[in-house]
């Protein structure tokens, strides 16, 4: 049986997924607060999962946590799609809900085993080793300009880049 999960939610439950979230009322299939660990699935049991706009509310520590146990939960090869606010958007920061710090694609490299080892930083507690892969959703406006003047807005336009979309393939 594939077990695919969406984590946090909330009212918008990705078809074919197993929908996870802290409240009772918005209709998920397993109520459960992701901040409480473990989570009620067994080690390398998940095949796939989908997470939008969940991991800007929570702090780096606790990102971590959740980092951890998704790693524990997936199969090896499974893939996560996390879905964020980019952090030069400014709905990165308007939410009073949100927290900090913002998102962005360097953010992942901690969640890389080689990355934490390149960086020094093997003491963060820290244990799951995902390969990363990014994409991003641009402001319809920027996404009609020709390639390279996307990739300048990228680079040097603040609000150009509204989602960041990283895949985590579990090593």
């Amino acid at each position: 049986m594939t077990l695919k999960l969406d984590l946090g939610c909330g009212r918008h439950k990705r078809e074919g997924f197993l929908g996870v979230d802290s409240s009772p009322d918005c209709g998920a299939d397993v109520v459960h607060d992701l901040n409480v660990i473990p989570w009620p699935f067994e080690d390398a049991s998940v095949d796939e999962v989908n997470c939008s706009h969940f991991l800007e509310h929570l702090d780096g520590a606790e990102r971590i946590v959740f980092m951890n146990e998704l790693y524990r939960v997936m199969k090896p090869g499974a893939r996560a799609l996390i879905i964020t606010p980019y952090w030069t958007w400014v709905g990165a920061i308007q939410d009073p809900t949100h927290k900090w710090p913002p998102i962005a694609e360097q953010s992942y490299l901690y969640f890389n085993a080689a990355q934490r080892e390149g960086m020094g930083v093997q003491h963060y507690g820290i244990h799951c080793d995902f390969d990363i892969e990014y994409a991003g959703r641009l402001m319809p406006d920027v996404a009609q300009r020709p390639p390279q003047e996307q990739a300048f807005a990228k680079n040097h336009n603040l609000n150009a880049v509204l989602e960041l979309h990283t895949t985590l393939i579990r090593r």
